[in-house]
């Protein structure tokens, strides 16, 4: 019965990628307006589920104000990299921490929770939206498109090795306090997988690199995966939350689905704007 279910959520996994995956490849190639749609949608769906995660019970999400402005605030980043402005990102996020600390002082007699909920909200603009407003102005960049394919190609390579690989061969637990299901030997393998997408794909597409190059883009931006993934776990288990929603079948929810891309997001436009 316990193997009937597992391979039943493989199905759905599967499944669920390969439909998601012809939406992905066709915003990621028209870029612009389509591109910015897919990751302001993957924002808020992402916002939603980690606010109904990390906000204290008893306080519920659309009772807080400070929470509508973190939704507006993670539009507002959004726009700032679809419009070129990288600049303004940094005004967008003082302007957040201004007007949510300006609303919790003012509700701060009537309910003491709001200032931990304050500081989660801040928290998760910086956590979702920001990293993902660095995806538009990767696209935006030269030869955007490589970059972004190469960048999800990585993860979710990553991803699927380390989950089968751990599966089939894993024996030492990486966390066991914060995720018992990961191993090392997953994790040595997502790193081998994403290091072989980078290969390839310097092999046939980005010949201008060099090997080292390569090689440092492939594992830093897979080292940081992990570390994605792993945080969300934390936050999950802290909460006691097994998945972030419910939204994609096979994956939990948008947060279960692009939790590694949101610490790979900031490495990968380093790297690509300042060094590589």
């Amino acid at each position: 019965m316990v193997l009937k279910t597992k391979s039943q959520d493989h199905l759905k996994r599967w499944l669920t990628g390969l439909a998601a995956l012809p939406v992905l490849i066709g915003c990621v190639v028209a870029g612009g307006l389509p591109f910015t749609s897919l990751v302001a949608l993957a924002t808020l769906a992402s916002l939603w589920e980690f606010y109904r995660i990390v906000v204290p019970p008893g306080a519920p999400v659309f009772k807080q104000p400070v929470i509508f402005v973190g939704f507006a605030a993670g539009l507002g980043l959004i726009l700032c990299a679809h419009a070129g402005r990288p600049e303004a990102i940094g005004v967008v996020l003082g302007l957040n921490v201004g007007i949510s600390g300006f609303l919790s002082l003012r509700r701060f007699v009537s309910d003491r929770m709001v200032l931990e909920c304050a500081a989660r909200q801040v928290q998760g603009v910086c956590y979702i939206p920001l990293s993902l407003s660095l995806l538009i102005l990767i696209r935006s960049a030269a030869d955007g498109v490589t970059w972004i394919f190469l960048l999800c190609a990585i993860i979710f390579a990553g991803d699927t090795a380390a989950l089968y690989a751990g599966t089939l061969w894993g024996r030492h637990r990486l966390s066991p306090t914060i995720s018992p299901g990961k191993t090392i030997e997953g994790s040595v393998a997502g790193l081998a997988a994403g290091l072989a997408v980078g290969l390839v794909a310097k092999a046939l597409f980005l010949t201008e690199w060099s090997w080292p190059a390569c090689i440092l883009f492939s594992v830093t931006v897979g080292v940081a995966g992990q570390v994605g993934d792993l945080f969300e776990s934390a936050l999950k288990r802290a909460s006691n939350v097994k998945d972030s929603g419910t939204l994609l079948p096979g994956h939990g929810g948008v947060l279960d689905r692009i939790d590694a891309l949101l610490f790979a997001a900031p490495v990968a436009f380093g790297l690509r704007m300042y060094i590589l």
